[in-house]
């Protein structure tokens, strides 16, 4: 098994109300669309009441071009990456006392709103005292998934090396990938839902002298994990690579989609454990959007009290895709759990796929 030692979120700069977002949109749109007004009910439906953005306004008042955003990404992207690390590894929430750099074994490294190579960590590793033979694992096209997904291959990295500490570190700033001349209805679905954000969590193997500096009375144990693809699904969600940029591709379909998909999925992955639905005491869900959350609540027969905290990071900073469920998880071990309890993280993602991460708290000795 491994443990999830510490978690940290760093919200980027520029906070939006979605008041703002939205009559920002309306200036942008509303030649373009008749409906325009009808349109414009996604974003005080959506259950978003602001957002976190690495670039102000007026940044998205002209056409920037691929490079340019690309660079933007680059160095944003970098910057942001060193201060949530620095939280994560001296959080005095979770950590008796800080972790240093050079005790980590490996980064994995998930994005998937701008390009890099090399990639982000090692400019990174550029900035804080990483040993120099740190393995690096940058994973690159998982979108909403990935956060899910980091955290399971730090898991199996740490089952295979138990005395290893791991980083995941998550990072979009999808913001960047806005398009001002798409005027699809995907990009201002797109535009009502999205954000930027940065998480980071430390995830240590059974033997590592980390565990001891575990602060919290009880602490996450990752006992499994789950990736399931769905076969011939490209179109649901993802990326149109153009010349001017990544346009979003998000189907209406998905809410239906994990009406009819999501259980059979993840009562598989729980039999595994000889585990029921009905043990999961915390659901740490990736909140896709209100729309997601409700598919799952009805899929997985919970009710919105199991959504509370994906519903509240929803609330406050979007659908930041990788990083958000690391923020749901932050808020999860902020409380102190019952011995026993089982949690599920659960995240979807382009390909069509879900990524499922089972947990069990443990008292800390």
């Amino acid at each position: 098994m491994a443990s999830i030692v510490s978690v940290s979120s760093y919200p980027p700069p520029y906070l939006l109300k979605q008041e703002t977002t939205t009559e920002f949109a309306k200036e942008l749109f509303q030649e373009d669309f008749r409906d325009i007004e009808r349109l414009l009910k996604s974003f005080s439906n959506g259950q978003i009441e602001e957002r976190q953005f690495a670039v102000p306004l007026d940044w998205f008042r002209q056409d920037h071009s691929l490079q340019e955003k690309n660079d933007t990404y680059i160095k944003l992207a970098t910057m942001f990456s060193v201060e949530v690390v620095r939280q994560c590894l001296q959080s005095n929430v979770f950590l008796k006392k800080p972790v240093a750099e050079e005790e980590i074994d490996t980064i994995v490294f998930v994005s998937s709103s701008g390009m890099a190579t090399p990639s982000i960590e090692a400019r990174m590793m550029n900035e804080l005292p990483f040993s120099p033979h740190t393995k690096r694992v940058p994973m690159w096209g998982l979108g909403c998934a990935g956060g899910a997904a980091g955290m399971s291959r730090a898991y199996e990295y740490c089952r295979a090396f138990p005395r290893a500490n791991v980083l995941v570190v998550c990072v979009e700033l999808c913001s960047l990938t806005f398009q001002r001349q798409d005027r699809t209805k995907s990009n201002l679905i797109g535009a009502s839902l999205f954000s930027d954000g940065v998480a980071c969590a430390l995830v240590s193997g059974d033997e590592s002298d980390v565990l001891g500096r575990m602060k919290m009375p009880t602490r996450p144990l990752i006992l499994g994990s789950s990736s399931t693809l769905m076969p011939d699904s490209e179109q649901v969600m993802g990326w149109d690579v153009k010349d001017t940029g990544l346009h979003v591709v998000f189907s209406r379909d998905i809410p239906n989609i994990i009406r009819h998909w999501l259980r059979p999925n993840v009562e598989r992955f729980l039999e595994t454990y000889r585990l029921s639905l009905e043990q999961i005491e915390a659901f740490i869900a990736h909140p896709g959007g209100r729309k997601v959350l409700e598919a799952y609540e009805e899929a997985l027969s919970f009710s919105d009290e199991m959504t509370e905290y994906s519903r509240d990071i929803l609330r406050h900073h979007g659908n930041m895709s990788s990083p958000t469920v690391l923020y749901v998880l932050e808020k999860f071990m902020k409380d102190t759990r019952d011995p026993g309890q089982y949690g599920l993280m659960a995240a979807l993602g382009p390909g069509f796929c879900s990524e499922l991460v089972l947990i069990q708290w443990e008292a800390v000795h």
